[in-house]
């Protein structure tokens, strides 16, 4: 393994390559934002020479990160190579900086929780250098020591693009993305990537169910993300409840209509059963829009007060937390975008980069 203290003695920058495969094969939205964002915030920053790894759309990954890369790490005389996932080259020279984002495994979720993941995640995470984590929730879950004490884990969060904001781009409007998208003028409700099991859309049905039967008056929820199995599972059980003429499906959408449906939003719902930071609730946040959490989840960390958590195991919890979100709109804003601003892929670069000029 390299030594990165030559770089610091030779007077140069340290080059390390950074792993984007997640740009270019299927990866969950989240990480492939993580990995756009923290290898661009590099990029701007220039305090590291950051050389972008990429393989061939119709490469197979494990094969091209356990035999490309570390022939690409000798050919450039890279430091290490930086991984945004728990992945990462086992041979070849140089370091090795591994992400985790979560542990679906600890909170009984069955979601990228095979044993692959857990072998990354677990056994072979032990070899990396340093392993950075989102949020203090993972950083429990992996049950190793912290940096401060001696050990490899570094707490890094992410933040939200740039394109979250509490006011739309100049010269443009938000209202008119209602018709585009044949939603009803009432109130409504967004559930951003509600379409996978763990996203917990079961939950948000039941207290808008809730809700619904106490005669709260009409309340639309707006669901984004693309068609799946779990998805059309939950339409069912939202017929059966009676309430699914209150749900919209949007299909994926692009950042700068997300952000306006944020915004005219009454309240973003982010009730995962597994989640290792949650970066549609910051951006809801950056938004200043009202956010809805799981109690002790990683969202919750993320926003502290800002947020109004709940117990989404109880549908009673939820529907309480949705009424004091629609009587409360605008005021919640002013602390949700203070709280989001505590959080920039500046600063979460910042720290990416001391990681690497502290290893050796």
């Amino acid at each position: 393994m390299a030594n990165t203290g030559y770089w610091t003695a030779m007077g140069t920058t340290m080059r390390i390559g950074f792993d984007v495969s997640p740009l270019t094969h299927p990866h969950p939205p989240g990480v492939r934002r993580v990995t756009e964002e923290m290898v661009g915030a590099l990029e701007r920053r220039g305090n590291l020479d950051v050389i972008r790894l990429a393989p061939e759309p119709t490469a197979d990954l494990l094969r091209w990160r356990q035999w490309e890369l570390p022939r690409l790490a000798a050919r450039l005389e890279l430091a290490g190579i930086h991984s945004p996932v728990s992945a990462f080259a086992l041979a070849g020279p140089g370091l090795r900086l591994q992400t985790v984002h979560e542990l679906p495994w600890k909170h009984g979720v069955a979601e990228n929780a095979g044993l692959r993941h857990r072998f990354w995640a677990g056994l072979a995470g032990r070899r990396a250098a340093a392993v950075c984590v989102p949020t203090e929730l993972v950083a429990r879950d992996l049950g190793r020591p912290r940096a401060s004490d001696g050990g490899r884990v570094h707490v890094c969060p992410w933040a939200a693009a740039s394109v979250f904001t509490d006011k739309p781009q100049d010269g443009t409007y938000d209202e008119p993305i209602l018709e585009r998208y044949r939603l009803p003028d009432t109130p409504f409700l967004l559930a951003p990537g509600a379409v996978r099991a763990k996203k917990n859309l079961a939950a948000i049905l039941a207290g808008l169910a809730e809700l619904t039967a106490r005669g709260g008056g009409r309340v639309q929820l707006v669901i984004t993300g693309p068609d799946t199995a779990d998805l059309r599972r939950d339409l069912g059980r939202a017929s059966q409840l009676g309430i699914g003429g209150l749900i919209s499906t949007l299909g994926p959408l692009p950042d700068v209509d997300l952000a306006a449906l944020m915004r005219l939003a009454d309240a973003v719902l982010v009730l995962s059963t597994s989640e290792g930071f949650g970066l549609p609730a910051l951006e809801a946040a950056a938004c200043g829009t009202a956010v809805i959490v799981g109690v002790g989840s990683a969202p919750a960390e993320v926003l502290g007060p800002a947020a109004i958590a709940v117990d989404a195991d109880r549908a009673a919890s939820l529907a309480d937390a949705i009424e004091l979100a629609l009587g409360s709109r605008g005021s919640l804003g002013a602390g949700l975008i203070e709280r989001a601003a505590h959080f920039s892929w500046d600063r979460a670069a910042a720290t990416v980069e001391d990681i690497w000029m502290n290893l050796s």
